[in-house]
């Protein structure tokens, strides 16, 4: 187990408020999520929206950008690098212990941020972009059907098994389900039975539950500061 994830208290830093069309969806519940599931005690720092290109932030995420992994002194930024090494301190929650599932998990981790996430998240822009409606239109079609081929080659794939990498739930289906949530305004998961079933299998688990719980109180808290300003 990585020392500095289970000698030191953990922090993770999350966004106090976000836009509605965003709220449920911030990386920083990948990152919860995952530590409810590994059983690994955590603060949260929130951070006041706009004010994520402090110099303070910037220096422990160069992009301004959430969520942020601290640990003693030494933060840790990009959601899927903070996903591993939670995964690894887990005691195998999850990450199996056999060389093999964990190779087989690293690259299901992988997939879901460099292959099924990318057109998930195009799609998700243009529904949100003021552009031409005709060209939104056509644009829209053909990412759709980008998005549509992943999401079948991922149910080929999952064909005969429940979970991503084996036996058990691991890291890897954690963030391939935050990412399938991406479609949660849209009928299209449910076109993949399989891929609907893993992803309720996915949210129905409590420290799920948790994780998003948590991350929406300080938004409905925050709310009507924000729609003051």
């Amino acid at each position: 187990m990585p020392a500095d994830l289970t000698d030191a208290p953990l922090t993770v830093t999350a966004f106090d408020w976000v836009p509605p069309f965003a709220q449920g969806l911030v990386r920083d519940l990948r990152v919860r999520w995952a530590l409810k599931e590994a059983a690994l005690p955590y603060e949260v720092e929130l951070l006041a929206m706009g004010t994520q290109g402090a110099p303070a932030h910037l220096a422990r995420q160069p992009f301004g950008q959430v969520p942020v992994l601290t640990t003693a002194d030494t933060p840790m930024f990009e959601s899927g690098a903070i996903l591993w090494r939670i995964a690894e301190a887990s005691g195998g929650a999850l990450l199996p212990e056999d060389a093999a599932g964990r190779t087989r998990t690293l690259s299901w981790v992988f997939a879901a941020l460099n292959t099924v996430e990318p057109p998930i998240l195009m799609y998700q822009q243009l529904n949100r972009l003021p552009v031409d409606k005709a060209a939104a239109e056509t644009i829209e079609r053909e990412v759709r059907k980008a998005v549509e081929r992943r999401l079948g080659q991922l149910q080929a794939a999952m064909e005969g098994r429940d979970w991503l990498a084996g036996a058990q739930f691991t890291v890897a289906d954690l963030l391939m389900a935050t990412v399938l949530r991406g479609l949660r305004d849209t009928p299209i998961v449910s076109q993949f039975p399989k891929l609907d079933v893993f992803l309720s299998d996915c949210t129905a688990r409590p420290a799920f539950t948790e994780a998003l719980a948590e991350q929406m109180a300080p938004f409905a808290e925050n709310a009507a500061r924000y729609a003051a300003e």
